[in-house]
């Protein structure tokens, strides 16, 4: 099923109602529900219980290396900023000790059917360390021959040399963030980088027979305006990448202290910020790319435009995916894993998971088991985040009857279409995506909403 092609234009009305604070819903429940009584002991009894799905079944495996050069004063990553490479010696040692953690608990479950390097900036490590960390990975789990292994990247110190040993070692996939071309609006967020620095890698990355290329963009940042960023968009659509991500700012200072040294007052929100979005919707679709759950776009050819029109496209916390795995395992600080029906998630501080992994113990600082009711409402939001449309069938319209009545409105909004147990969200609905999963989150009523960002 192919989207629409044109962007309709919500009414005022619409944009006030439903312009609020809500998540994003990488996961559900959200993180903030996760709970600090759950820990490595509960980490290791699911790894085990993962390891009894064999070993033909594959898992997802995400590294986070959250080192940079500088601070990008936008950013809502776990970072730590430094000039010396040595810091990511002494980080891939602790890697190293809980991999082996990980590999002895999950027994014979070693395959990979996707590899995700995150940050952070992972091409901060040098051409050595990557290759290290690589082999140490390799060593005790192996990459299935068309597992999707992919590596975030900066334009702006990547090297030829770093993207021609990573597609050597394995890589298929490079996502380069750039978030907006338009000089001023680089300077006030402190990112720096040059339309021709990221067209040199991506015709690089190219050459090298990376099968995907995806760039990230970022609409809502200080200054940005239709027509510096109508420029910004010709560029992108100039270079063609196979993929994009249109990502909506979140702006929230009072959480994220270094926001503050941007500009406020020159934050776009609202309608004006939601067309900023518009635009890019309708350059790209316009330019031949399908739309892919909330905010990505890939050309038709790409696995994840086919697998959105075959309604079954998945997500997990590297995002949009057809290599879903059961299972995701995440190594380093902050990192989040998904497994057996129960989220984990590692502390923040480097010191402190130094001091964990050295004891040799898992580094989980918080986390979710899962219960039933919680996996039906997964299901639903995860099935209307990624393909627009869920079939609840007969139970579930049971089960959801309540939630079914709340959507009486949005159906009326002209946002959703309701036959039989199918929910279908219109193209006008899909800017509201976010909204309509809301209805079906059981934790938000005693959420305290505004730690969330607004959802247009």
């Amino acid at each position: 099923m192919i989207a629409p092609l044109e962007v309709p234009t919500p009414s005022e009305e619409l944009l006030r109602r439903y312009d609020v604070p809500g998540p994003r819903y990488t996961s559900y429940p959200t993180a903030p529900e996760w709970r600090h009584d759950v820990g490595p002991e509960t980490f290791g009894e699911r790894l085990e219980a993962a390891g009894t799905a064999g070993s033909s079944t594959p898992l997802s495996l995400y590294v986070h290396l959250p080192f940079c050069w500088s601070l990008c004063w936008y950013c809502g990553c776990n970072v730590f900023i430094s000039k010396e490479r040595g810091v990511a010696d002494r980080y891939i040692d602790h890697l190293v000790s809980e991999l082996e953690l990980v590999a002895e608990r999950l027994g014979p479950r070693r395959a990979l059917s996707q590899v995700h390097w995150g940050g952070g900036t992972p091409t901060f490590l040098s051409e050595a360390q990557l290759e290290r960390l690589w082999s140490e990975i390799t060593r005790r789990f192996t990459p299935q021959p068309d597992a999707e292994v992919a590596i975030e990247v900066h334009p702006a110190v990547t090297t030829p040399q770093q993207l021609s040993l990573l597609r050597q070692l394995g890589f298929n996939r490079v996502s380069m963030g750039l978030q907006d071309f338009n000089p001023k609006v680089q300077e006030v967020t402190n990112r720096i980088q040059t339309f021709a620095q990221t067209r040199s890698l991506l015709e690089h990355a190219r050459e090298l027979g990376f099968t995907g290329v995806n760039f990230d963009l970022i609409y809502g940042l200080p200054y940005q305006e239709p027509e510096g960023w109508a420029r910004t968009l010709e560029q992108v659509l100039e270079l063609r990448p196979d993929r994009l991500a249109v990502y909506s700012f979140a702006y929230m200072p009072q959480v994220l202290k270094h926001q503050k040294r941007m500009p406020g007052e020159a934050v776009p929100s609202g309608p004006a910020k939601l067309s900023l979005f518009r635009a890019a919707y309708s350059s790209f679709v316009g330019a031949g790319y399908r739309p892919i759950g909330m905010d990505h776009f890939a050309v038709p050819e790409d696995e994840l435009a086919r697998a959105q029109e075959r309604r079954t496209l998945g997500r997990n916390f590297q995002g949009y995916t057809v290599k879903s795995a059961t299972d995701v395992v995440a190594l380093g600080s902050t990192g989040i894993s998904d497994v057996a029906g129960a989220y984990f998630q590692n502390v923040r501080e480097l010191p402190r998971y130094a001091a964990h992994v050295k004891q040799g113990r898992f580094a989980t600082e918080r986390g979710l088991c899962m219960s039933q009711d919680d996996q039906r409402r997964r299901a639903v939001i995860t099935q209307l985040m990624c393909n627009f449309w869920v079939e609840l069938g007969e139970e579930g319209a049971r089960l959801f009857a309540p939630e079914l009545e709340r959507l009486r409105a949005f159906e009326e909004d002209g946002l959703l279409v309701r036959q039989g147990t199918q929910l279908e969200l219109t193209a006008l609905g899909r800017l509201f995506v976010r909204n309509v999963a809301m209805v079906f989150d059981a934790y938000l009523a005693r959420a305290a909403q505004p730690r969330f960002s607004r959802t247009v």
